[in-house]
């Protein structure tokens, strides 16, 4: 039998890791294939919020003794679109207490659930609400249409939505939809995410930060880069520093921006998202913060606990003055998973810190400018 030429065998070699990259990206950001039609039906009224959702597969959020609503916010219409699509979202309202929450209302953060999550799971895997009952804060969980993305992606890597489109601007157009129909502290509005979550929360601070206050990242790529399906995976394996780097010049030629303190939170063994987008994050985010590339002022290095219960981690505060901008957590032995969540569902590791916790923790001690 005759032997195959090198050549032969290295086009081969070439298609089968085609073909395995190809797989990769419709694992990871779904598939992009138009959905079948459905029957055609008149628009809904937009409904109020109701108590106690439940949603088919899903379990219910985490108990706690506040509210737990759940509505639906229409998105621009295409055209040619005959039915109006909605996007999902729960609310959890906690208990009215006498304190300044009674006064100027809650603080809102709004969680960013990461793909092939829901915001049910994503708020039972954080174990957020439980927290904000005890701090008094409302916290919003938007849910991405599988109509939209096929595995809940928030598609942050598009250049439109970058540039404040799209899914930017149906969340915050959600936003104050809730800072309408609820009493909200508008000063202290915060996002919030996981992965692809993360990445929206970004590029949603970015364009609006006449709403938001302060921005917390777990697992997140870097900003302004990725632009196609393609691009998005090769950013989460292997960052992006040009463009990141012209992201932000770009942001920063549009005009003047105010501070938006971050809070980067980051596996060492995070195979999903490479830690080397955090720093890039970090850089990024000390120029949009008019803050120099260099070491942080402050560095606090945690042990490891006993039994397992918390991963050895590392916390690297840049300051302005005396308030921390920037806070850059680094956790040993963590995948891509919620540091400190459930796990029982997917996406959480068991292990502290809590992410959840040092939220908002950093998130408290921020806030927008009075106008």
């Amino acid at each position: 039998m005759a032997k195959r030429a090198p050549g032969v065998r290295l086009m081969r070699t070439l298609a089968r890791a085609a073909t395995t990259q190809q797989a990769a990206l419709v694992k990871m950001l779904g598939s992009h294939a138009t959905p079948p039609k459905q029957r055609k039906r008149k628009a809904a009224p937009r409904p109020p919020p109701v108590v106690a959702p439940t949603a088919s597969g899903q379990r219910a959020g985490p108990p706690a003794q506040g509210q737990w609503l759940a509505g639906r916010y229409p998105l621009p219409s295409r055209p040619g679109q005959a039915v109006v699509q909605h996007m999902s979202y729960w609310l959890y309202l906690p208990t009215p207490r006498a304190d300044s929450a009674a006064r100027d209302g809650w603080p809102l953060v709004v969680m960013l659930h990461g793909c092939q999550q829901s915001a049910t799971q994503f708020a039972e895997g954080t174990r957020m609400n439980r927290l904000a009952e005890d701090k008094g804060y409302a916290v919003l969980y938007p849910q991405q249409p599988m109509r939209v993305q096929a595995q809940r992606c928030w598609r942050w890597y598009e250049r439109s939505i970058q540039q404040g489109g799209g899914e930017t601007s149906a969340l915050a157009g959600l936003i104050e939809r809730v800072c309408e129909q609820h009493r909200v502290d508008r000063r202290r509005v915060y996002a919030c995410g996981l992965s692809a979550g993360a990445g929206m929360a970004a590029v949603l601070a970015v364009n609006r930060p006449d709403l938001i206050a302060a921005v917390g990242m777990h697992s997140g790529p870097v900003f302004g880069a990725g632009h196609t399906p393609m691009g998005a995976l090769q950013v989460m394996r292997h960052g992006a520093a040009v463009q990141s780097e012209a992201a932000i010049l770009a942001v920063l030629a549009r005009g003047a921006m105010p501070s938006m303190p971050a809070l980067l939170i980051q596996g060492d063994d995070d195979r999903v998202v490479h830690p080397i987008n955090q720093h890039q994050l970090a850089r990024q985010w000390l120029q949009l913060n008019g803050l120099p590339h260099g070491p942080a002022t402050r560095v606090a290095i945690k042990p490891a606990g006993r039994g397992g219960s918390r991963n050895a981690h590392e916390i690297h505060d840049y300051l302005k003055g005396r308030k921390v901008v920037l806070r850059v957590v680094r956790i040993a032995g963590l995948g891509h998973a919620w540091s400190g969540g459930d796990p029982a569902l997917r996406f959480n590791a068991e292990a502290g810190p809590d992410a959840s916790r040092m939220l908002l923790d950093f998130l408290g001690k921020h806030r927008r400018p009075a106008r």
